[in-house]
């Protein structure tokens, strides 16, 4: 991880309005993603995590504050910003090979190259073979693998990640998890992923971004000293398990509160 900043969330605010009255998901989020880092966000179900990481690829627009890339504010989706989406989001009628090189074909890519990139990064995420294959016919982890190519075909600088496990079996996901950290490893891009299990970010993060309950704030950002690979027994690693479940119990215990008084 270099000093270098690729990310910066800066005062992000997210309102819905709903009609009756305006739900408010992020209130003035504000934290720094470095070039090189692995960052995971966790936080309590239902507080924002996802659009807040579709805000910062710029899907989604805030209704107040910036996200920057490097100095400059993103207002639509950055061709150095992908994402891998936890539902998969690949076109079923297209094969493994055209999701692959979709991206890389709306960029206006020449077939040769496109085709040259694809295979390689279906070869790079262990799916080679399966080229022709459709969705259908993949296993929930090859398919994610699949997103995985797709996302890192073009060739980003920062890959965000929305709880890309979370569809598969413990199994599948904890190989994945350590393909995932190999990719980070090997090609040197930012991921920043978003997680609703305190084991997986501790396991793969180098920093923490902790939010609060909705309307969520950057309750903390815990900074992870361990070496790679991390072993789930270790003592460090329970403790630092345990820390950032005291922040998120800490958070609901006192929303459970407040309804509470409300009844």
């Amino acid at each position: 991880m270099s000093g270098q900043i690729d990310l910066e969330v800066l005062g992000v605010t997210k309102s819905f309005d709903s009609g009756e009255s305006n739900l408010i998901a992020l209130r003035d989020v504000d934290f720094e993603v470095y070039q090189g880092e692995f960052q995971c966000i966790v936080g309590p179900s239902g507080c924002g995590k996802s659009t807040l990481l579709r805000i910062m690829a710029g899907l989604t627009k805030p209704t107040s504050g910036v996200i920057k890339f490097r100095g400059t504010e993103i207002e639509k989706p950055h061709p150095k910003i992908s994402m891998v989406f936890q539902t998969f989001a690949l076109l079923p009628w297209k094969t493994v090979f055209e999701n692959v090189e979709l991206g890389l074909k709306l960029r206006g890519i020449p077939k040769l190259e496109r085709h040259r990139i694809s295979k390689e990064h279906i070869d790079l995420v262990g799916l080679k073979g399966f080229e022709n294959s459709y969705p259908k016919q993949l296993s929930g982890g090859m398919r994610q693998r699949v997103g995985f190519a797709r996302a890192l075909a073009t060739d980003p600088e920062v890959v965000l990640l929305d709880e890309p496990f979370s569809a598969l079996d413990e199994l599948t996901a904890n190989s994945l998890r350590q393909e995932v950290l190999r990719l980070w490893r090997d090609m040197g891009k930012t991921f920043v992923m978003v997680t609703h299990s305190i084991s997986e970010a501790v396991e793969l993060a180098k920093r923490i971004v902790v939010l609060s309950s909705r309307p969520a704030k950057v309750k903390d950002i815990v900074g992870i000293e361990m070496p790679w690979p991390r072993k789930r027994a270790s003592p460090d690693f329970e403790s630092y398990e345990s820390r950032v479940f005291s922040l998120l119990k800490e958070d609901l215990n006192k929303l459970y509160d407040m309804e509470n008084e409300e009844a």
